[in-house]
């Protein structure tokens, strides 16, 4: 198998059994393991039985590890990054590192493995393949707002906190009254729910059965029937340009942030 100076490794983001192969091989192997938080990946290490030496490596000290980490490889060793769950640089630290590993001319890979969106996202029944993460959401109101705003014709998916969670959702409720989601919690654990349904509902429920855990949501995109009543008077606009119906969908899908599969159905019923 081909060697590499610097491997991104996903951790599990609950269950300890959903580790690769791989990547148990891979941290056994590398001479420095740099973590997010030496504790949490200590205990990883520890149920595996694994020796290697381990580093700090988090958002408040990406900038000065990056000398550190460079002499390392240039002296030859191997190493590895790994967040305290899921794969490095999904809202975890690791962009800056990779792109001056990559300017230093060291090879990079990164493993397979868990990843709380595709843990989600595959136990939930969507209506096109094409989504729009929005990693943790901002704090304001208006911020939150603006995210779901300019997104509304895509699944909108989120991280989000417990203590948060209600207060983002009954934000949506009142904004979007009568919108779809889809809400995760504890996945792999235990614990592990989804819930689909309006977003009236989901509130309801985690208001009667309690908060716990970190979570994943998604609102589900409004359809381009009941979001723009305008869509069909800019495609008719676009048709007597002499546009076809795929230039069509992808100038509208572009412009709009519109799903290009409704938007090219549309045309053609028009």
């Amino acid at each position: 198998m081909k060697e590499f100076d610097f491997y991104i490794v996903p951790t599990p983001i609950g269950n300890l059994g959903d580790i690769t192969l791989r990547a148990l091989e891979v941290l056994k192997n590398v001479n420095i393991i740099a973590c997010e938080d030496m504790r949490v990946t200590q205990k990883l290490l520890n149920h595996f039985g694994i020796k290697t030496k381990c580093i700090s490596y988090h958002k408040f000290n990406e900038k000065e590890r990056l000398e550190s980490i460079l002499e390392n490889l240039n002296s030859g060793k191997k190493m590895a990054l790994v967040s305290d769950a899921g794969t490095p640089l999904f809202c975890d630290p690791g962009s800056v590192l990779v792109e001056e590993l990559r300017k230093n001319n060291f090879t990079v890979t990164a493993l397979a493995g868990a990843n709380a969106v595709a843990t989600f996202l595959s136990q939930v029944p969507r209506s096109a393949e094409d989504f729009y993460f929005a990693g943790f959401l901002p704090k304001t109101r208006t911020q939150i707002l603006e995210v779901f705003k300019k997104s509304k014709f895509c699944d909108v998916v989120f991280y989000e906190s417990p203590n948060r969670i209600l207060s983002t959702l009954e934000l949506l409720a009142e904004t979007y009254p009568g919108a779809e989601a889809a809400v995760g919690r504890e996945l792999t654990k235990m614990f592990e729910e989804v819930k689909t349904g309006s977003v009236t509902d989901i509130i309801n429920y985690f208001k009667e059965n309690g908060i716990k855990g970190e979570f994943v949501g998604m609102v589900f995109r409004q359809k381009v029937s009941d979001a723009d009543e305008n869509i069909d008077e800019k495609i008719e606009i676009l048709k007597s340009k002499n546009f076809k119906a795929k230039e069509i969908s992808v100038i509208l899908s572009s412009l709009y942030n519109i799903n290009k599969n409704e938007v090219y159905k549309r045309v053609l019923e028009g």
